[in-house]
């Protein structure tokens, strides 16, 4: 089983291989190289993505900086859910932060899955459930934990992005200056 039928039977809760099937038959591959945009802000998000491998950064731009929402290695799923599910424009930018190898949905494939897959809806539910616990959790995180708590969590759980990604987008999802991230890092 690949890495990807193996995360969507876990971020999905699928069950029958002859569903998974069919969900991997939906989606296509594409490559994006490096500094390549997949959804550019003010846009509307049409496609469900999965990170083969690579790295894909999630921002936006304000006055005067840039704001890293997140960075989604291999084995993520990646989307503007709002843009995805309800169509609105996207508030953020989702780029290549090196070549990055996807398997993508878009959303009319994806609104068709209930018709092969009679318990989507509940798939699915799972799915934006766990896309909710996660989000909980990083807010939490930032509401609750100090600077270095933050910096100390996500470097147990993400040890290989702090060597292949730019440590500024980093301390921007962690919501560090620069400087605060660099003086926490010179502790380690």
């Amino acid at each position: 089983m690949t890495a990807f039928e193996n995360s969507l039977r876990h971020s999905f809760g699928i069950e029958g291989t002859d569903e998974l099937k069919y969900i991997v038959s939906q989606f296509e591959p594409v490559l994006l190289k490096k500094g390549e945009v997949f959804l550019e802000e003010g846009r509307s998000c049409d496609k469900l993505c999965f990170v083969q491998s690579g790295f894909l950064r999630i921002f936006t731009e304000t006055e005067n900086k840039q704001i890293t929402q997140w960075i989604a290695p291999h084995g993520y799923f990646v989307t503007d859910l709002s843009g995805f599910i309800f169509e609105k424009m996207s508030c953020w930018t989702i780029e290549a932060l090196t070549d990055t190898r996807l398997f993508y949905i878009d959303r009319n494939k994806y609104k068709k899955l209930n018709t092969f897959i009679p318990q989507w809806p509940e798939l699915e539910r799972q799915f934006i459930v766990h896309c909710f616990t996660t989000l909980e959790d990083r807010i939490f995180s930032h509401l609750s934990m100090t600077a270095e708590q933050r910096y100390h969590l996500f470097f147990q759980h993400n040890k290989e992005l702090f060597h292949q990604v730019p440590l500024q987008y980093i301390a921007s999802m962690l919501g560090m200056t620069p400087e605060t991230f660099s003086r926490i890092r010179k502790k380690q």
